[in-house]
């Protein structure tokens, strides 16, 4: 028996990211603000605020996911945008044609949409942006499925190792966008980027989970 998701949730995805991101708006600005431009979580609330009016009922996975790309893309500014955009777009296209998502498939997704962010965004570990929680977020992912892992202890790993990874940024110095013009007083800081990434991740995880059904 395995736990897969139906590719018909995705509505719920879409709210429950809407609301996470809303509840952590002013945190990440804050964040934001001590090192960047401080509107980060305002514009990422406002992304997703546009997202969940335009979604309609009934969404699937990949069409709520390439939703939440287009219009964060499209629609929302910063450097981010375009960043997120490719992430959800990529997510959505190797969801396509799929009638559920299981822990292979949610694992192909996420390893793809981590290299076409690296490659969009020019960032690699350790120069202090959102890439130091989507590679060991996605690898960890890749290591569950090799492990013989289930997909609710997948999740939670990549979860955690997000959440992790997004507070080993505090210790990095910014070498990429806006904050590497603060050197080394970036330094102490998390970084805002890295902090939405886990609670995006984590956020996916617990609507995941919240839609399993058990195959046989």
């Amino acid at each position: 028996m395995s736990a897969i998701v139906p590719a018909s949730s995705g509505s719920v995805v879409v709210e429950r990211l809407a609301t996470d991101i809303t509840a952590a708006a002013a945190w990440l600005s804050d964040l934001d603000g001590a090192i960047g431009d401080g509107d980060h979580g305002v514009n990422l609330r406002h992304g997703f605020d546009l997202v969940r009016d335009r979604l309609e009922g009934g969404s699937s996975i990949a069409d709520a996911l390439r939703l939440i790309g287009t219009t964060l893309l499209e629609d929302v500014g910063g450097a981010m945008g375009p960043l997120y955009g490719v992430f959800f777009l990529t997510m959505a296209s190797e969801a396509d044609g799929h009638d559920f998502v299981n822990l292979q498939l949610f694992a192909q997704m996420l390893e793809r949409a981590t290299l076409e962010v690296t490659e969009l965004g020019g960032a690699q570990p350790g120069d202090k942006t959102l890439i130091d929680v989507l590679h060991p977020a996605s690898t960890a992912v890749s290591t569950s499925v090799s492990d013989g892992a289930d997909f609710g202890s997948a999740l939670e790993v990549m979860a955690d190792t997000a959440e992790r990874a997004r507070d080993s940024t505090r210790a990095m110095m910014s070498r990429v966008g806006r904050s590497s013009r603060m050197a080394e007083r970036s330094i102490g800081h998390v970084d805002a980027g890295a902090a939405s990434c886990a609670v995006i991740l984590r956020s996916l995880a617990t609507s995941f989970r919240a839609e399993f059904v058990i195959q046989q």
